[in-house]
């Protein structure tokens, strides 16, 4: 595979890593982000430990002045030592231990880069750190893997815990509603054009596996295994683990609702 830059807007751009897969779609976008006419970028999730991949996006990024890191995910960060030390750039993380000579991030923060202005959206549910990033001068948002660019994503607990996703969801549906997005660039998958219309499908879908998860509940199914038996019949069975997983943040959820 020859790593492409696919330009997205006029400051987002992405090169898309080989590393394909069922939870992963056609790969890990790593975006490049860069004011017009600006001489420094800012990288976003880095992706797998391929140096094919982390050469192609450091030839398109330029003068790096940051990376970023929406989750703790390897698809997403194993790449990040390496790229830090190619680059020299400081690495930003809601999660500690991807920092590197910078701080951790905070929720409604604004950082700026050689004119690039992103707000950071803190977005936890399909892990503790889930974090998205806001374009403000283009209401573009990028979201990691709290919204995927197709299909719906995994809240696999413990890491992964349902009520705070939901409340994520609701949150980015508000900046939506309140035309402070417009577009979302995925971790995986393809751009979103119509934001709200997907935010609605989210909410209902996770809503619809709920109410299914209680009625395998009220009908005997005890684990998560036995849940997804009954569930997740439509669903390829490669992928009954993760829905093990995300049964399991299911029931939690119930259980404190």
């Amino acid at each position: 595979m020859t790593e492409q830059l696919t330009r997205v807007t006029e400051r987002a751009s992405f090169v898309l890593a080989d590393n394909p897969g069922h939870m992963t779609l056609d790969g890990t976008n790593t975006w490049i982000l860069r004011e017009p006419g600006a001489s420094h970028s800012v990288v976003v999730d880095p992706g797998p430990l391929d140096e094919l991949h982390l050469q192609a996006v450091l030839a398109a990024a330029g003068d790096v002045g940051l990376i970023l890191i929406t989750h703790r995910h390897f698809d997403h960060t194993e790449g990040v030592a390496r790229f830090a030390e190619l680059t020299g750039a400081a690495v930003r993380a809601t999660d500690p231990q991807f920092c590197v000579r910078a701080d951790v991030l905070t929720d409604g923060e604004q950082i700026v880069v050689d004119g690039l202005t992103i707000d950071v959206v803190s977005t936890p549910g399909h892990t503790a750190d889930s974090t998205c990033f806001r374009l403000r001068d283009e209401g573009t948002l990028l979201s990691g893997d709290t919204i995927l660019g197709r299909g719906t994503t995994v809240v696999a607990y413990p890491d992964g815990v349902l009520g705070p996703y939901l409340d994520s969801l609701a949150l980015i549906g508000e900046l939506v509603e309140e035309r402070l997005i417009n577009r979302i660039l995925p971790g995986h998958g393809p751009v979103i054009d119509d934001p709200g219309a997907v935010v609605n499908y989210y909410l209902d879908h996770r809503a619809n596996r709920l109410d299914q998860v209680l009625q395998a509940v009220e009908q005997g199914a005890v684990t998560p295994r036995e849940v997804v038996e009954l569930v997740y019949q439509d669903v390829d069975e490669v992928l009954w683990p993760a829905a093990e997983l995300s049964v399991a943040a299911q029931l939690d959820y119930l259980r404190d609702a």
